[in-house]
């Protein structure tokens, strides 16, 4: 059963909640520069969504919001360095305050954009996990929850891509948006997971996480990832994915043996996103 701990904080500094690998289904392809919208089922007009993307690294920043709320509150998950000032623009577009830039871990493949979110716009708080052992205003822990609006997001421990890696999910309850979202970085992916041969990943672990996590989703909980366009669903991953449906022993085999060549941005990303996506690493703008 999971334990949350609620961030005690004032309205506008985060309340933040995670959630694990969940699964997808295909969603539309309408690709815009400007993302995409969606509308939950049950609260079609409360949660603004909008997914975003980032051709050089191919990342995607996911737009969430409190739409019926007064001051409509939003965060940017996995934002990017490069597409700062198109996403920034967004968020005026549709008359949001944005108040969390948070990651879902420390990206190798491309420069996070929280710091330059920060700089921008200083009452923005960036977030990340604690067991990352980056820096962030807020160093979030698994049954912590970010508040925004009347909405939240569940934290959770994901790791076996990396180390600190977390899932984020949408809340549970009558006034949350349904089916539950989780924006599990790259823990999980449409048929496929996150590599797990670099910044402290395990291939255990991430078997772990996954099939820990999805028992906890209803089949038709949506994923979302950080390189790719469509969703899918918890169900639908426990279902196909040609990995994750092996044993463990069999996922360990095929996860030491995909043989892949790094990142080319590793050395530079890293570094900077263990600093809020700053080169100097002693920068005080996290």
């Amino acid at each position: 059963m999971l334990r949350f701990r609620l961030l005690s904080v004032p309205f506008l500094s985060p309340k933040a909640q995670i959630t694990c690998s969940s699964l997808a289904i295909p969603r539309s392809r309408l690709r815009s520069q400007m993302g995409s919208a969606y509308t939950t089922s049950s609260h079609p007009s409360k949660l603004l969504f909008r997914q975003l993307f980032e051709k050089e690294s191919s990342t995607y920043t996911y737009l969430l919001a409190d739409a019926s709320h007064p001051e409509k509150p939003a965060l940017l998950v996995d934002p990017v360095d490069k597409t700062i000032d198109r996403d920034l623009s967004l968020v005026k577009d549709l008359g949001l305050k944005l108040i969390y830039a948070i990651n879902t871990h420390v990206h190798a493949d491309h420069v996070t954009g929280t710091g330059l979110i920060k700089s921008k716009l200083p009452g923005v708080k960036s977030v990340i996990s604690k067991a990352s052992n980056a820096k962030a205003d807020l160093l979030i822990e698994p049954g912590d929850k970010i508040q925004f609006g009347d909405l939240f997001l569940e934290v959770r421990a994901t790791p076996g891509h990396t180390l600190g890696c977390i899932t984020y999910v949408t809340g549970d309850g009558p006034n949350q948006p349904q089916p539950r979202m989780a924006f599990t970085g790259d823990a999980l992916l449409i048929r496929g997971c996150g590599r797990t041969d670099f910044q402290g990943g395990s291939s255990e672990q991430l078997y772990k996480s996954v099939h820990s996590q999805a028992r906890t989703f209803t089949q038709n909980s949506f994923s979302y990832n950080t390189v790719e366009f469509q969703v899918t669903t918890v169900g639908e991953e426990m279902l196909y994915n040609p990995r994750l449906t092996k044993d463990e022993e069999t996922f360990k085999n095929i996860m030491a043996n995909l043989n892949l060549s790094y990142p080319k941005m590793i050395n530079v990303a890293v570094p900077a996103n263990m600093a809020c996506g700053f080169q100097d690493t002693s920068s005080k703008m996290c």
